[in-house]
């Protein structure tokens, strides 16, 4: 007995078709799907959430110096002569920068394996590519969802069933985080 669910596809199928709920539920929260693929997409999602969960303080702030040239108003480059020839003007900026550890890295790395990436699009602009951005949903998942489960240990995800689907009867369920 396999230790997954086959769901009815091959295996290049399967592994796309759970990538997808799993960055679809992370991005949006929660997703409508059949009883089967909830469960094996909780088991990915449990164990992406307890990796972020795991490393999202594992990081140093590393203070470092930048050159940057100056510009005018209108967003030109300062220039100034020197010797006859023109030269930008540049200023140093003090940035404070975030400088994962090994493990972090890792992990950030393993959970980008899993995950699509995600392109948003904003409602004025729908069907355009102008003003699209694209989202770093490792990044959310270690800044935004893993800080609301440290204090967990497990248990994530919730599944709620809301009954057989009206074509061919498959047992449907909302899976969420919690």
């Amino acid at each position: 007995m396999p230790g997954y669910r086959k769901l009815g596809r091959v295996s290049s199928q399967r592994k796309a078709l759970l990538r997808n709920q799993v960055t679809n539920l992370l991005y949006h929260g929660k997703i409508k799907t059949t009883d089967p693929k909830a469960k094996e997409v909780r088991k990915i999602a449990e164990k992406l959430i307890a990796m972020a969960v795991r490393e999202k303080d594992n990081y140093t702030e590393v203070t470092v110096t930048q050159k940057v040239a100056k510009k005018t108003a209108d967003g030109k480059r300062v220039k100034e002569v020197v010797d006859g020839k023109k030269v930008t003007q540049f200023e140093e900026i003090q940035k404070v920068i975030r400088k994962d550890s090994s493990t972090k890295l890792h992990a950030r790395r393993e959970i980008l394996k899993v995950l699509y990436p995600v392109t948003e699009v904003p409602k004025e602009a729908a069907g355009k590519k102008a003003n699209t951005k694209k989202v770093d949903l490792a990044e959310v998942l270690f800044n935004e969802i893993a800080p609301k489960y440290t204090d967990r240990n497990g248990g994530y995800t919730r599944i709620i069933k809301i009954g057989p689907r009206k074509g061919d009867a498959a047992e449907e369920v909302i899976l969420e985080l919690v």
